[in-house]
């Protein structure tokens, strides 16, 4: 897209002062015309870490009854999680609730009044996410939960614990496409050159790359079969360049 105006470099604010925050806005004037291009790059990586949810839901005519129920489930499916070798700070609670269910009564036929509610018991759940720093662990983990009792299971979600290096090399790849667009740009209409005037990011989480051809082999035969794929870890990058050095 090009654009003959002016263009502006906006600044990213990181825990800057008040007094940083307020300063003008910096102009540039571009003495060519000017291209911005917005590019993607993306590496794939093989994840590292998985998590997983784990609930407990139990029902009782008394809500304290319910709850006293609920809390000795919960506390037999995190001793369990524990025994698997998973570090206390990887478990977290995630929420606890309480509330009553009621069954809907349908009135005879031909019905004259609408459905009435029916208390049936109070509901009490729990729910942990627990962090797997080895993904081969993964199936026989969620085995192990289900016959301590849990009565929800979610997930695995896959991750990595840091993907600074695949961003840096997307980063790489993003600047190294966007200069040679530019410049392609500049042959195209004429210019010898181009020059940043400004560059913008945004950070894309790392998400999985359902690819088979590249998917895990199964777990072991007796233990849930998981497969954790591929992650893509990337980087959109925005940069207006000048076009510089009118060719005669």
């Amino acid at each position: 897209m090009l654009k003959p105006a002016l263009v502006f470099v906006a600044a990213t604010a990181l825990a800057l002062p008040a007094t940083a925050m307020a300063e003008p806005q910096i102009n540039i004037a571009p003495a060519g015309p000017v291209v911005e291009l917005s590019i993607y790059e993306s590496v794939s990586l093989a994840p590292d870490q998985a998590t997983i949810g784990a609930g407990v839901t139990t029902e009782a005519p008394k809500a304290t009854e319910a709850m006293r129920q609920n809390a000795e489930d919960m506390t037999k499916v995190i001793a369990r999680i524990k025994a698997q070798g998973i570090a206390e700070k990887d478990i977290q609670t995630t929420g606890i609730s309480l509330g009553a269910q009621y069954n809907y009564k349908e009135p005879a036929y031909p019905a004259t009044t609408m459905p009435t509610q029916v208390f049936r018991a109070y509901q009490a759940s729990n729910r942990v996410s627990v962090v797997l720093h080895k993904i081969e662990d993964t199936g026989r983990v969620l085995d192990a939960l289900i016959e301590a009792g849990a009565t929800d299971i979610s997930g695995p979600d896959f991750g990595v614990e840091n993907d600074a290096a695949a961003k840096e090399q997307a980063r790489s790849r993003a600047v190294a496409r966007g200069e040679a667009q530019a410049t392609a740009y500049a042959k195209m209409l004429g210019y010898t050159g181009v020059k940043v005037l400004a560059v913008s990011e945004s950070v894309e989480t790392a998400f999985p790359v359902y690819d088979v051809a590249k998917m895990a082999a199964e777990l072991a035969p007796t233990a849930t079969p998981v497969q954790p794929g591929m992650i893509s870890s990337g980087v959109s990058v925005t940069i207006t360049y000048e076009l510089t050095g009118k060719a005669n």
